[in-house]
Order: structure tokens, then C-alpha cells, then sequence
């Protein structure tokens, strides 16, 4: 007896609907978000020791535009991983189950994602 099994099994060419690409950027933003916190709650820890500290993270990030560029990150990352969570949160209340409202509800998340990302680049560099 001779199986059928796929043979072409190449991620890149395979087409995912775009929940599927709105789900693999809800776990990696949640993996990002995760071990960026080690690090802020280190500089949170050295910011609160001592007033010279504060302003010396404070010069560093106003100085350093690969700083302004992780932390700019880091809020993206963020933002999407809140409104995944969100996304997530509806439907585990029964809305936007179907296909059609599942694919709305996932651009909705990566527009809005988009939206906040921009406000998120205004914020630090502005």
C-alpha cells in the first residue's frame, strides 16, 4: 500500500493564508517581547539607583540611534503581541471565528500594528 504524501514541503513557496502570517507574528513578537523584558528590567534596576545613573541611560539613548532603534523595536514588538492578544481574546468569545472574519480581524491586527509602529517611530525619534 503506497501513502500520498506531499513532496514539496519548501515554506517559501507554500501560500499561507494571512491568519497564518498574523499567528507567526503573534508568537515571535511574544518571543521578542519576552527576552527584551530581561534586558529593560536591568536598565530599569540601574536607572533607579541613583539620579547620574538616570541621566547617563537617558544621554546614552538620545545619543545612540541603535538604542532608539531597539527600543523602537521593542514598542513595535509590543504593540503587536497587545493586539494579537486582543485578537485572541475575541475570539476566544466566539467573534471573527469564521474564515472571512478571521482573515478581516488578522489585517485589522497588522494595519493597526502598522499604525502604532509609525506612532511608536515618532515617539522615540521626535
Amino acid at each position: 500500500m503506497r501513502k500520498q504524501r506531499p513532496t514539496n514541503l519548501a515554506i517559501n513557496t507554500i501560500a499561507l493564508p494571512v491568519t497564518a502570517y498574523a499567528s507567526i507574528l503573534h508568537r515571535v513578537s511574544g518571543v521578542i517581547v519576552w527576552f527584551a523584558m530581561i534586558s529593560l528590567l536591568l536598565v530599569l534596576c540601574c536607572a533607579l539607583q541613583s539620579k547620574q545613573s538616570f541621566n547617563d541611560i537617558k544621554a546614552a539613548v538620545n545619543d545612540y540611534f541603535i538604542l532608539q532603534f531597539v527600543i523602537w523595536g521593542y514598542l513595535t514588538a509590543l504593540s503587536y503581541y497587545c493586539l494579537g492578544t486582543l485578537k485572541h481574546i475575541v475570539q476566544e468569545f466566539g467573534y471573527c471565528e469564521e474564515l472571512d472574519s478571521g482573515k478581516a480581524i488578522s489585517w485589522l491586527v497588522i494595519v493597526l500594528a502598522l499604525v502604532l509602529s509609525i506612532i511608536c517611530a515618532g515617539w522615540v525619534w521626535l
